[in-house]
């Protein structure tokens, strides 16, 4: 196993728990890094829509993902973690968390159960591109490493599932750098961009300076068509958060033809425009323009400064006018943020080069799990559920193959 993440351990456990003996390589220092910065403000790890409709939040990757998801949802995902001691709930949005909220409990018992299964674990090894097939009987793979103190190692087994991750969050191991070895072995990899990630935008100093960090709470953000609502984190670079990371896909590829992409922004979706227009009509004769936006439309201040922000502080002075830009307030955009600020990637190996078992078909007894492969998913649980499923399908897919290729049988 070649990678530490959850994808990489569940497919462990799934192995080890049919008698095989399995180890796990990482190049960090310990495992589950990723999955414990996932759980850092929350660990959202699945979603509890019907599967249907979870299933299309995968979109073109849907139909190569839905035999795993089907024999892994979020059903199984929520007992396995119960099994580990850690119920879940489902939040108001419909997303599932543990009952801790926290990665830290749920990563601690799911490494003592491994350990239990006889799985070893190798951190600080990092996999150096190759994996060298042995001819012979059982077809052996030699697989090479670089340990701590910087020498070589090579080590031979009968299944390798690779599960090195996408690109986004490079500090924690997840850096992208299979990309190149398996390309030179003839592998199809789309290339690694950012998704679930937040939007540049040219603030001035003095925003910056007096809201970053600040949320705008409860807007409506448009993007082709498509509006999501939540809270959205203003940042020194820009935006973040829910509403933004749920367009940062098709944000992306639009920014990949054009210079430039403009989002709508309605900073108070709960009340209609002319509802709007008629508390705005009540202005106090001495109220300045931030005290009659405070007051009638019960904008905070981070939103009245955001409203300046992005009319180079020019209002209008009429209700009407200022209701209309309220509910349509445009937000130019010259850029997603880089990668490495990225929550996910999208794009990895190419479902063409995986079978129905995610067996690479360029090199029988290589498997791929996880965000390796090329789909994409929002946040809220569905990129973890993708994660944990395909582990468990590759693990499968493991056995399934072993059993044809030794003729025997496997409990």
């Amino acid at each position: 196993m070649i990678g530490g993440g959850p994808a990489g351990l569940i497919a462990a456990e799934t192995l080890a728990s049919h008698g095989i003996a399995v180890s796990v390589y990482d190049q960090m220092p310990s495992m589950g890094r990723k999955f414990l910065l996932a759980g850092r403000s929350g660990l959202n790890l699945t979603h509890s829509e019907p599967l249907d409709e979870l299933l299309h939040r995968y979109g073109d990757s849907s139909a190569a993902l839905e035999g795993a998801v089907l024999a892994f949802g979020p059903e199984q995902l929520r007992a396995w973690a119960a099994g580990l001691g850690e119920d879940t709930y489902i939040g108001t949005s419909g997303r599932v968390f543990p009952d801790s909220w926290r990665a830290t409990p749920l990563l601690r018992a799911w490494l003592h159960r491994l350990a239990e299964l006889g799985v070893v674990l190798f951190p600080r090894h990092r996999w150096t591109g190759t994996i060298a097939t042995h001819d012979g009987e059982r077809h052996e793979r030699a697989v090479s490493f670089v340990r701590p103190d910087g020498s070589d190692i090579e080590v031979t087994a009968d299944i390798v599932v690779l599960a090195l991750g996408g690109a986004s969050w490079p500090r924690v191991g997840s850096d992208g750098r299979w990309v190149g070895p398996l390309r030179e072995c003839g592998v199809r990899v789309t290339d690694l961009e950012p998704s679930n990630v937040g939007v540049v935008a040219d603030w001035s100093a003095h925003f910056v300076e007096r809201f970053e960090g600040v949320p705008l709470k409860n807007v409506a953000i448009t993007f082709a068509g498509r509006s999501v609502r939540g809270d959205a984190m203003v940042t020194s670079r820009g935006l973040e958060g829910l509403p933004v990371y749920s367009h940062s896909a098709a944000i992306r590829d639009a920014l990949a033809s054009s210079d430039s992409a403009q989002l709508s922004i309605d900073l108070h979706p709960d009340l209609d425009e002319t509802l709007l227009a008629r508390r705005l009509g009540k202005r106090r004769p001495k109220d300045s323009v931030s005290n009659w936006l405070r007051r009638a439309a019960g904008l905070s201040p981070v939103a009245i400064a955001f409203m300046r922000e992005c009319t180079n502080n020019v209002l209008p002075s009429d209700a009407a006018s200022l209701a209309s830009l309220m509910k349509r307030l445009v937000l130019e955009i010259g850029a997603v943020a880089r990668i490495d600020r990225a929550i996910s990637s999208s794009g990895g190996v190419t479902l063409e080069e995986i079978d129905d078992r995610f067996m690479l078909r360029r090199a029988p007894g290589v498997f791929v799990a996880g965000e390796m492969i090329d789909w994409d998913a929002p946040t809220g649980g569905y990129l973890l559920q993708a994660c944990f499923s395909t582990g468990v399908a590759a693990a499968n897919g493991a056995l399934e193959w072993s059993r044809l290729a030794s003729g025997g049988s496997i409990q």
